[in-house]
C-alpha cells in the first residue's frame, strides 16, 4: 500500500535529494511547472523529463527525453502523467533504481503501486510535494528543509 503516514512521507522528503519530474511543462500555468519551481527553490536537484521538450532548458535545467537518459542516480520520480501510464512508468522507475515513486493528485493505480513496492520502491500516491513539504515542516516533521541547508553553504 502507498505510504500515507505523515512520518513516512516526511522521511521520503527529508532523504530525497534528486527528483526526476516526469511530465514537466514549459507552461508556467501548468501544475508541473509550479511544482518544479517549488522543488528547486527548496534545494532539490530536479531533472525535468518530457520527450517533446528534450534538449531544451526549463528553469535552467536540461530537459531529458526519458528517465533512462538522466545521467545521475534519482531518488524520487514525481509523476505528472495520467494514471493509465503508471504501469509502464513503474518499469522505468525500477530500471533506473529510483527509491521512491511519487504520483501527483488524482494519479492513482494501486496495481502499479504494488508492482513498485514488490521491487523495493516506496510509493507516495495522490499527493503533491509542494503541499506536503510545507505542511510537514509546519508540523515539525521535516526539520532540515534542503533550501535552508543549501543557503548556508
Amino acid at each position: 500500500m502507498p505510504l500515507t503516514a505523515d512520518t513516512d512521507i516526511a522521511g521520503v522528503l527529508a532523504r530525497t535529494r534528486t527528483i526526476a519530474l516526469l511530465g514537466a511543462s514549459d507552461n508556467p500555468a501548468r501544475p508541473s511547472h509550479g511544482v518544479m519551481r517549488f522543488l528547486l527553490a527548496n534545494g532539490y536537484q530536479v531533472y525535468p523529463v518530457n520527450p517533446a521538450l528534450a534538449g531544451r532548458q526549463l528553469l535552467d535545467r536540461l530537459v531529458y527525453p526519458d528517465l533512462g537518459a538522466i545521467p545521475v542516480g534519482i531518488d524520487m520520480v514525481d509523476v505528472f502523467r495520467q494514471a493509465h501510464y503508471l504501469q509502464g512508468i513503474v518499469s522505468e522507475v525500477i530500471a533506473i533504481g529510483a527509491k521512491t515513486l511519487w504520483t501527483q493528485l488524482g494519479v492513482v493505480d494501486i496495481a502499479a503501486a504494488a508492482t513498485a513496492e514488490r521491487a523495493g520502491v516506496a510509493v507516495v500516491m495522490d499527493r503533491c510535494p509542494a503541499i506536503e513539504l510545507p505542511r510537514l515542516q509546519a508540523a515539525g516533521l521535516v526539520r532540515h528543509p534542503l533550501g535552508e541547508a543549501q543557503a548556508q553553504n
